[in-house]
């Protein structure tokens, strides 16, 4: 029997540029190749697609939670796997569940929580995204005030431990609430720094990014504007070109022309990408839900709380694509990478690449970006 899968009938974006007639090629829950179809194995296992694009699976490093849970809930390896379950139903194969501001006590939880879903072996669970709580009062958004604090010795060495424990971490601070001394030794500790939540001046922020800050949380929300004598930290994340930005591209969070004129800022290295910033609706049909004793409602795109403030999103990964195409016209390419390569070359991933040796982790979308199926380690999960 072949060891051999040989997925032909649909074009195939690898998380660069796009390979046609041509089939992906897979083993042992690996990428193999991508390949001329007179060219695979005689013995491979055919499976033929009608058309439409394969695509690595999506790489989501802002992931609150999903499948009725969230992970401020109940910090634990079964809250994360229910999570990662209900992303993969929507084509997300590698993800940073994401704990919002909470106390010391909780963040040490969701690290050992993390730490051993990953030696476990939990699927899609790639890290851990902390987004506060050293994070602005000022620009606090639907993060509870009462637990947002400056960091502190203890918080950094907790920070550090973590980094040392966790393959891929991401910490969310407001310059306001840490030194530069505080972000550089994150930095050169591995952690992606990136700066959200925060009503601090241009220059604050470029002080920042010099100490090692390389990403900005959810760009245009809960941050200090760009205005013609005070860039804020939207003109710092623009015009820094080492910094990456993550982006809610839900029709809700930044208006299409505000992102169109983001992308064309952004020439890199650091680039945007796509986040759902998914709460605990994500993948199922609940109307609501409550965080930390705050009810969150569901209506017509929106998550808010009761007062109206927007409590993260209610999109998915393949909505946030197709939008990067119609309104924004990017060509599909471009917007694929936002939610696959990017990302993950950003937090250094095997993910996100459909190349020779990475984990066969991928998708299929039919011709209007809607999702047909998912592969995990080579295994089919949706269809």
């Amino acid at each position: 029997m072949s060891t051999y899968s040989a997925y032909t009938g649909a074009d195939i974006f690898d998380g660069e540029r796009f390979h046609r007639g041509r089939a992906l090629l897979v083993q042992a829950g690996r990428i193999a190749g991508i390949v001329a179809p007179e060219r695979l194995p005689e013995d491979a296992r055919r499976i033929a697609l009608e058309g439409g694009t394969l695509a690595p699976g999506f790489v989501d490093l802002q992931v609150n939670g999903g499948g009725g849970v969230m992970l401020n809930d109940a910090p634990t390896p079964e809250t994360l796997r229910t999570i990662a379950a209900a992303h993969l139903s929507l084509g997300t194969t590698a993800l940073l569940p994401t704990l919002i501001t909470d106390t010391a006590e909780k963040t040490r939880a969701a690290i050992d929580a993390v730490a051993r879903a990953i030696g476990a072996g939990v699927p899609g669970i790639a890290g851990l995204h902390l987004e506060g709580p050293h994070l602005s009062i000022a620009r606090k958004g639907a993060h509870d005030a009462a637990l947002i604090r400056p960091m502190k010795a203890s918080d950094l060495e907790t920070l550090l431990d973590a980094a040392r424990r966790l393959p891929a971490l991401m910490v969310t601070v407001a310059p306001e609430s840490c030194t530069p001394a505080q972000t550089r030794a994150l930095s050169e500790a591995g952690v992606t720094v990136s700066l959200g939540h925060s009503d601090a001046p241009f220059e604050t922020c470029r002080e920042h990014i010099r100490a090692g800050a390389r990403a900005v949380t959810h760009l245009f929300n809960a941050m200090s504007q760009l205005q013609s004598r005070a860039p804020g930290l939207v003109g710092a994340a623009l015009s820094a070109g080492e910094v990456s930005a993550g982006l809610i591209a839900d029709g809700i969070h930044a208006h299409p022309e505000s992102i169109a004129i983001a992308l064309r800022a952004k020439a890199g290295p650091g680039r945007i990408f796509l986040v759902s910033d998914a709460m605990a609706v994500a993948g199922t049909g609940l109307e609501s839900f409550t965080l930390e004793g705050r009810r969150i409602r569901r209506a017509n795109g929106r998550l808010t709380l009761e007062d109206g403030t927007l409590a993260g999103a209610d999109l998915a990964l393949a909505d946030a694509v197709r939008r990067m195409t119609d309104p924004i016209g990017l060509d599909l390419a471009q917007a694929l990478a936002m939610a696959t390569s990017i990302p993950a070359d950003l937090m250094g991933l095997e993910h996100g690449r459909l190349i020779p040796g990475r984990p066969a982790d991928f998708i299929h979308l039919d011709d209007n970006l809607t999702l047909r199926s998912v592969w995990q380690n080579g295994a089919i999960s949706k269809s």
